[in-house]
Formats: C-alpha cells, structure tokens, sequence
C-alpha cells in the first residue's frame, strides 16, 4: 500500500558507518529486527549495494554519484511506503559525504560510528575471507587506516563498541541514537 506524499510521517535516517570488518551491515540488519519486534516501520539499506556496478567512471572509482541518486530514489520509495526509520550501512569520511547522504535520504540523518578494536576486525575479516586470503592484509590495514580517518572526521553523532554480542550491540546503537521509540 502506497501513502500519498502529503501523508507520509515525518521519518528519520541512521547511517551506521566504520570501517571495513566492524559489523556494519550485520548491526544495522538487527537494528531493523528491533524496529520491526517494536512495530516501527523501517528500512534496512545496505549502501554498498547502491553503488554495485561495472565499469565505474575514471573520476568516481566508488561511484559516489551513482550511489546518492540510487539512495535518494530507495529511500523516497521506502518513505512513500510508509517507512518512518530508514537505517543505513555504509561508509563516509567526510562532512560533505553526511551531508550529502542526508540530502539523498529526504530526512534528518543521524550518524553512528562502529568501534572495533584491531584483533576483533582482524578475526571478522579472517572469518569473511578466509586465514589464507591474498586480500585479508590488505583489508586489515584499510580498517585500520579507515578507523583513523573516521575518528579524525568527527562525521558521526555518536560511537558505539562494536566488539561485544549483535543483539547488545544493535540494542546500544538504536537507543543511543534516539530511535527506539
């Protein structure tokens, strides 16, 4: 069923970001979990696959635009739909990127921060690609330097501790955001 435009409540957005390994997509799946266990109406967005396509333009190896006009047409879909918490995973390292990301989703956008310490998003990334992966190095320094990055851009509204159980975690995450309700 399709809501007019002119009903559609007032929605907000989560961006669950942090670097590769730390739980992103698996937090924000359970965070939906959550909302939908509280009757809340919700989307979940994995934004990387927004942004799956081949070959990407020589000036936008990530396919930043491709990505913000599909997130822009997903989430006025969802909002249409009667979605009032949109929850996002993906990665920004700058204020523009948030500010950007809010502009797509169509509401006010808050943002949250994944922390894990280095031997937990090492044994993440070895469980995903394997102990004998010719890439795991090359992915744990990139969540090591990517962690660096997003502690120094002060994009995200809070932080939480990735390293503990899904449940707690995505629990810590909604209500720390203010969403739980």
């Amino acid at each position: 069923m399709t809501v007019p435009a002119h009903e559609v409540p007032a929605g907000r957005a989560l961006l669950i970001t942090g670097p590769v390994g730390v739980g992103k997509t698996t937090i924000a799946e359970a965070v939906g979990d959550l909302l939908r266990s509280r009757q809340v109406p919700h989307a979940v967005i994995d934004v990387d696959w927004l942004r799956r396509s081949w070959p990407t333009p020589p000036d936008d190896p990530f396919n930043a635009a491709t990505t913000l006009r599909n997130l822009a047409a997903v989430c006025g879909n969802y909002l249409a739909d009667g979605a009032q918490r949109l929850i996002l995973a993906g990665v920004i390292e700058t204020r523009a990127e948030r500010d950007a990301y809010q502009a797509a989703a169509g509401v006010p956008l808050l943002v949250c921060r994944l922390h894990a310490d280095p031997p937990t998003i090492r044994e993440r990334l070895t469980a995903r690609l394997g102990a004998g992966s010719p890439e795991l190095p090359w992915f744990v320094e990139r969540a090591a330097t990517l962690d660096r990055v997003l502690t120094a851009a002060g994009v995200a509204d809070t932080v939480v501790d990735a390293g503990h159980p899904v449940p707690e975690v995505a629990a810590d995450v909604l209500a720390t955001a203010g969403l739980d309700r």
